[in-house]
Order: C-alpha cells, then structure tokens, then sequence
C-alpha cells in the first residue's frame, strides 16, 4: 500500500467511528476534490424512471460482471444525496465504481415512490441517501445495518466516501 492511500485510509478510520479499513482500496481523493464537484450538484434521481426494470437490468449485469449491486435510494430534494451522486461522478470515482460496482440511483419522491423496493431487503426508509450493497448471486442486501452510513454526506469529505464504498466493494 503506498504511504498516502494508507494515511487516507487511516484518517476514514478515525473520522468513522467503528469502521474497519477498506477491503479495496478506493480511489485517491483529496479534501480538495471538494472544491471541484459540479455545481449546480448533480440531480440523478429521474421520477419517471421504471426502477424496478432499472434495478433488475444492473442485478443482471452485476450476476454476469461478478460485481456488487449499488443502490442509491433518493431524491433531488436531499442535499445529502445530491452531495453523494456528484462524488460518485467525479472522474476517479466513476471509474472506479465502474470497476468494482454496477450502480442504480432509485427516486423516493417524498418517501410515496419506490418504498417497496427497499422493503424487499427488509428496509423501511425513513431517510435518504439510502445506500445498497446487493450479493447479486443470492440477492442479499450486504450492508443492512448500514445503509445510510452515508447519510450525513454533505458533512462528510469525498476520502470518506470513497472509504465507506472500499469497505463493500468485492475483492
């Protein structure tokens, strides 16, 4: 491991009370990149969208690529969740998500639209970013105690991020 990506990792750590260090190692963001996310933020969450196609589209992608199924459950009302979505779409972040994910961004509206998507993994969401890490062989949702471990995203620094997705991405 080079000696800034383990400083980075260090610092996730301690900045995320109880959170062990990556499994994979997620891609090199600084404080900075901050600075660089587009603004307006990014507004992913498409009402219109058939999220249960969606959904079973990237499930059946993720089975055949052996990647792990992401879903972002949202709105583009939750400042959180925009925060997130732009993260992810930095160039270091959309690749490497390419690589180790296949992601999904499903709308809530105003917690009346696709609920029942989430009550499928035994989830009542209550709040959004709601973030799914799917087995896409057994369809088991992976990260169950901690689906808004990014909830507080506008509050978190993109090394953050990046480190609480290295934890469920597959080696």
């Amino acid at each position: 491991m080079i000696p800034a990506l383990g400083r980075l990792l260090a610092f996730a750590a301690l900045a995320l009370p109880g959170v062990a260090v990556a499994q994979v190692a997620p891609p090199r963001l600084t404080v900075r990149t901050l600075e660089l996310l587009p603004r307006p933020l990014a507004a992913p969450y498409d009402g219109e969208a058939d999220a249960r196609a969606d959904i079973a589209a990237a499930s059946a992608r993720a089975r055949k690529s052996g990647k792990r199924l992401l879903i972002d459950f949202g709105a583009n009302w939750c400042v959180d969740c925009r925060v997130f979505a732009s993260v992810v779409e930095l160039p270091e972040m959309r690749a490497w998500v390419a690589r180790h994910f296949e992601l999904v961004t499903v709308d809530v509206g105003r917690f009346n639209r696709n609920l029942d998507l989430a009550a499928r993994y035994g989830v009542s969401l209550d709040a959004v970013p709601a973030i799914f890490v799917i087995d896409p062989r057994t369809g088991r949702l992976l990260n169950k105690a901690e689906v808004q471990g990014l909830g507080d995203a506008s509050l978190l620094t993109p090394p953050q991020m990046a480190a609480w997705l290295g934890r469920w991405a597959k080696k």
